[in-house]
């Protein structure tokens, strides 16, 4: 079972268990391993939303290559063999799986067997990559699958610690972290491919440009530069702009492709410089060609981070000097003089037939429909998205019936695009004609999924159609998924689902002005209540669920802000952004949080009017994080105000959360805190929570409390403190406050002498970070093991630990902790040991080295 010996993903990635089975029969079991794998948080791989019997070789055949785990289920049946295929899909799925670790569950007893399934288990049992176990319910396969894949990451975490890969040691990407899935294959573009990889090793290439038509294929292209550059080890993230509406907001989106959070205690461009200046890696900008204005925005980046290479994609170059141009052409396309064997050569054909055979796994070029194929590829010039979308059509129709329709498309569909260009014309004229061959429902459903920005989830979508009266929203997903209209990614615990921006516009067009307003309002509906639920949510033990569904959702989420901007409506957007709150700051988007604010009363000063609720939730955000980006910004009197505010419209959880920053406030007075405010100002917090009945904020009431007890020297009353707040959090089940809690917890456990009980606090602590993926709180957990180290007199752990961990805080964008921290003591008493420049060399080295590299140091007790 040992396969091919890879580490361990870190916290901020999914690794992916593919779920192979037959669908009817082990419909409950595929249920329990699918509620296993998420809750060990990982990701399943299944095909649940308009599942197959069998599902296109091409389509598993990608989802296997970028899993990680191989998780069989098999009990009587082998599966339904294709038309023109020798295997079922259950068992080419086995033998596509590649070096990927196999779990196999056989269920028994099974008297009635199919004799292909006994054998293929045969050979399952003499493959050494393999797990092998019976089980009989459901209950007991899930409990199976818990232990095997906790084991099965336990080995693989021990190895990628005691064996630490080059690529890991010098902090490089896991390979294709970030990147989007493909949809399709690439077919036809390897001369590209070379040529590209060619420019980019050059080291005076820094803005490689792919530019073309909408629709040739760039964004596909750069997918797969992005994974051929990550599986060589270099560091590749990936940005995508298509829903980026104005200029000044593209560094949010490369912050976020990044991993820097914008937490607001600084500006955002000089976090990220901060975080690449010393990395050698690949940022691809997708889709670029409607923010040419930030093109500066590019050149400083590549300025002042030597080692940075950026590949743009865009319908139009840059124009600046450190650019480079790549023109994209299309797709290969058959002379009409050549006979078949050199018409099946032409990539634009070879796409057809993939794309067919993708949605009809019986289709194949014969003599008789050759020509046809050939002709469709001609009239649609090559264009990728062209060919793809006249290709879903072989459901349905046949080649001949194709390219008879598409003609009279391509002759009478002229609609506004007489203006373009003879190869976008013919796009264009192809998604008319695509979308005209849906049903009048479906045709509804892709107009109205035009109001989503980015990606969406399946419960988003369907509440916009079922509020515009569509009777199965899921069929009609299904049924644009397969006309090539919409694209769907299963990487995650559920579906996500995004219309390419050309159809997306077309799809606009289909909607009359009341329908469109109807649907926006669905939609901006739909996401203030996500936004509400979400509020409760996240204080429980759901939190990382949450946090995860509104990641998948935040474009959407940014974009409906945006539109209660614009249409001037304070009061919703301020209510809006106050239930998001803590998902903004979790999340890293405080910064964003506070132009919104600042926007919002700059427009309430204008003229427009406000309630005093949504004032005091502007005042909040932009005085509490501006604070943190402006050291003489007096911050109090705003803090005051909102709190004040907040009181009057009896909002107690609001003033208590004013309360607290207005504590922050007194602390970083200047060079004199302020204790006794600042604790009066925690105390009002503390009973303003508690009679709001909220156990969440009550405990990070309790933290601060305690944290200045600790200052003041009082120890017991300090534990008592932090006692109570882990004791809350752990009651809720909300692993962020139980993090905070237990590091506060075991640092005055330490500092009154239980080193070990310190120690298994801080452990603790550390492992449900990374568990959460919080970077944040691993900072944290790894500066508390710098203290550790450093009282036990190990200044080369210590430093390696506080090198990392200022890695970690630097490449994330995370606010650099206060003046003083607990570990400065110890760290401080062994360099006036005479430890200091060890301690410096170690920390040198630490800076060079990722979280799972140091681990180690903070293991060893």
């Amino acid at each position: 079972m040992d396969g091919a010996k890879r580490p361990i993903r870190t916290p901020d990635q999914r690794i992916r268990v593919f779920i192979s089975s037959t669908l009817k029969e082990l419909e409950p079991e595929r249920r329990a391993v699918r509620e296993a794998v998420e809750r060990l948080h990982l990701a399943p791989v299944m095909f649940e939303l308009g599942a197959r019997p069998h599902p296109p070789r091409e389509l598993y055949r990608s989802y296997l290559e970028q899993s990680d785990i191989f998780v069989g289920l098999y009990w009587e049946r082998y599966g339904w063999v294709a038309p023109g295929e020798t295997m079922s899909g259950l068992e080419d799925e086995y033998r596509l799986s590649g070096s990927l670790p196999l779990l196999i569950y056989i269920k028994e007893p099974a008297p009635e067997r199919e004799a292909r399934l006994t054998e293929l288990l045969a050979a399952i049992r003499g493959d050494d990559r393999s797990s092998y176990k019976t089980f009989s319910q459901s209950e007991d396969l899930a409990e199976l699958v818990l232990s095997d894949i906790a084991t099965l990451l336990a080995e693989r975490f021990d190895a990628s610690i005691t064996s630490t890969t080059p690529a890991a040691a010098s902090g490089r990407a896991v390979a294709g972290a970030g990147i989007p899935a493909p949809y399709t294959s690439l077919v036809g573009r390897q001369r590209e491919l070379t040529e590209i990889a060619a420019l980019l090793a050059r080291h005076d290439v820094r803005i490689l440009s792919i530019v073309g038509p909408g629709g040739v294929g760039k964004s596909r292209l750069a997918i797969e530069v992005a994974m051929d550059a990550a599986a060589t080890g270099r560091e590749v993230a990936f940005a995508t702009l298509e829903s980026v509406s104005q200029p000044e907001r593209v560094i949010t989106a490369l912050a976020r492709a990044l991993g820097v959070r914008d937490t607001g205690d600084g500006p955002l461009d000089d976090k990220v410089i901060e975080a690449i200046a010393d990395r050698d890696l690949l940022l691809v900008v997708d889709n670029m060609e409607h923010l040419l204005t930030a093109a500066s925005l590019l050149v400083r980046l590549v300025t002042e981070c030597s080692r940075l290479q950026l590949l743009v994609t865009s319908r139009s170059p840059l124009r600046v000097r450190a650019e480079r141009v790549f023109t994209l052409p299309p797709l290969e396309v058959p002379a009409t003089d050549v006979d078949a064997d050199f018409i099946t050569q032409a990539s634009a054909v070879e796409l057809f037939q993939q794309r067919a055979v993708a949605v009809n796994p019986a289709f194949q070029l014969t003599p008789e429909n050759t020509a046809a194929v050939a002709a469709i590829c001609r009239a649609l010039d090559g264009m990728p998205l062209a060919i793809e979308l006249a290709a879903a059509r072989v459901r349905t129709l046949s080649p001949a019936q194709i390219l008879a329709r598409l003609d009279s498309a391509l002759t009478l569909l002229v609609g506004g695009a007489r203006d373009l260009p003879e190869r976008q014309r013919a796009l264009s004229r192809t998604i008319q004609w695509s979308v005209d061959l849906l049903d009048a429902e479906t045709r509804r459903a892709l107009a109205l999924l035009s109001v989503f920005s980015g990606t969406f989830g399946f419960a988003s979508a369907e509440r916009v159609l079922n509020e515009a009266g569509i009777g199965d929203p899921s069929g009609a997903l299904e049924a644009l998924v397969d006309a090539s209209l919409l694209g769907r990614d299963e990487r995650g615990p559920t579906p996500a689902f995004r219309l390419l921006s050309l159809v997306r516009a077309y799809a606009a067009t289909l909607l009359s002005d009341q329908e469109h307003a109807r649907a926006i309002a669905a939609w901006v509906d739909g996401y203030r209540d996500l936004g509400a639920r979400a509020a409760g949510g996240l204080r429980g033990a759901a939190q990382l669920e949450w946090l995860e569904r509104l990641e998948l959702e935040t474009e959407n989420l940014a974009s409906v802000m945006r539109a209660l901007l614009d249409r001037r409506e304070l009061d919703e957007a301020a209510e809006y952004a106050w239930s998001l709150y803590l998902y903004l700051w979790i999340g890293g988007y405080l910064g964003l949080v506070q132009s919104w604010m600042s926007e919002l009363l700059t427009t309430a000063a204008s003229g427009a009017t406000i309630e005093p609720h949504s004032r005091a939730i502007a005042l909040y955000y932009v005085n509490a994080v501006r604070f943190w980006q402006d050291p003489d910004y007096d911050p109090v009197p705003g803090l005051a105000s909102s709190r004040d505010l907040f009181l009057a419209t009896d909002d107690d959880f609001g003033a208590a959360l004013a309360s607290v920053s207005l504590a922050l406030a007194y602390l970083a007075h200047g060079d004199r805190p302020d204790f006794p405010a600042a604790i009066q100002s925690l105390e009002h917090g503390l009973d303003d929570f508690r009679t709001a009945h909220d156990a969440w904020g009550e405990a990070m009431a309790l933290v601060m409390l305690g944290r200045i007890d600790l200052l003041a020297g009082d120890i017991t009353a300090a534990l008592q403190r932090f006692e109570a707040s882990c004791a809350l959090a752990t009651a809720q089940g909300e692993r962020l406050g139980i993090v905070i809690a237990q590091n506060h917890r075991g640092w005055a456990k330490f500092l009154a002498g239980d080193i070990a009980g310190g120690i298994g606090d801080f452990a603790d602590g550390l492992d449900i970070s990374l568990a959460l993926g919080h970077d944040e709180g691993v900072a944290y957990g790894l500066e508390a093991f710098v203290g550790v180290r450093a009282a036990q007199g190990d200044a080369a752990a210590a430093g390696r630990l506080l090198g990392a961990a200022l890695r970690l805080r630097r490449r994330k964008g995370i606010v650099n902790p206060g003046a003083f921290e607990f570990y400065m003591v110890p760290l401080q008493a062994l360099r006036d040991a005479g430890r200091g420049e060890e301690i410096e060399r170690a920390t040198l080295e630490g800076l060079e080295l990722p979280v799972e590299a140091v681990l180690n140091d903070a293991r060893t007790r």
